[in-house]
């Protein structure tokens, strides 16, 4: 049975860096389940479709290739407005939903290349996609932290903005996140809080290693 290390956790919390860190240390695959609706919204868009079009949507969820879905963190298209735009109009496709659902279950049950292991970041694995997962952590950062973190990195790419638009923002979508009916951003009852806040990402990274090591052994 392969080990499954769930990483939960809103924006900018640093989850994601700690989740790419985990399974190299660990040899592991790894999927950023929070791409897979761009990148779902990406095809239909680039197959010359509309992103809405619930039938298009599906076949390309349906479509999916683990093996490939392992490196789309790398898709720099993914990260496009045009990408965001698109995954917020597949998400809403019930069957999409489904599909994605499926996808991300069946990665933790064989994890691609015959992996030992599978580490997934996202909102809702240890609650709702892998709530059997042997390592539950829930990464989290105060919001002025998290909106610092996010603001910089906008500015790196050339994208004018304040840090108050984004921290305004930011707890926005905390909000929406956390009281919406479906999936709701929520760390599972045995989750291991860590909040990085006032740690850098070594240090972050260092402690999601020991949580995750000291789950594995028992």
């Amino acid at each position: 049975m392969p080990t499954i290390i769930a990483i939960d956790g809103p924006s900018a919390s640093g989850k994601g860096t700690i989740a790419r860190k985990l399974a190299a240390h660990f040899g592991f695959a790894h999927l950023d389940t929070g791409l897979l609706y761009r990148a779902v919204g990406l095809t239909v868009l680039r197959s010359g479709g509309d992103s809405s079009d619930a039938v298009l949507a599906e076949k390309a969820a349906l479509a999916l290739d683990p093996v490939k879905a392992t490196s789309l963190a790398d898709d720099a298209d993914l990260r496009s407005d045009e990408a965001s735009v698109a995954a917020s109009k597949v998400a809403v496709v019930p069957a999409v939903r489904a599909a994605l659902l499926k996808f991300q279950q069946d990665f933790c049950a064989a994890p691609p290349e015959s992996k030992r292991g599978a580490v997934l970041d996202g909102r809702d694995i240890g609650t709702i996609i892998a709530p059997k997962a042997q390592v539950k952590i829930f990464v989290t950062a105060s919001p002025e932290a998290r909106a610092d973190r996010r603001f910089k990195e906008l500015q790196a790419r050339s994208q004018r903005t304040t840090y108050a638009d984004v921290l305004a923002d930011m707890k926005e979508r905390d909000a929406r996140d956390a009281t919406r009916a479906l999936a709701p951003t929520k760390p599972a009852p045995d989750a291991v809080i860590l909040d990085t806040t006032t740690l850098n990402a070594e240090q972050a990274f260092a402690e999601a290693v020991r949580i995750a090591e000291e789950k594995i052994a028992r």
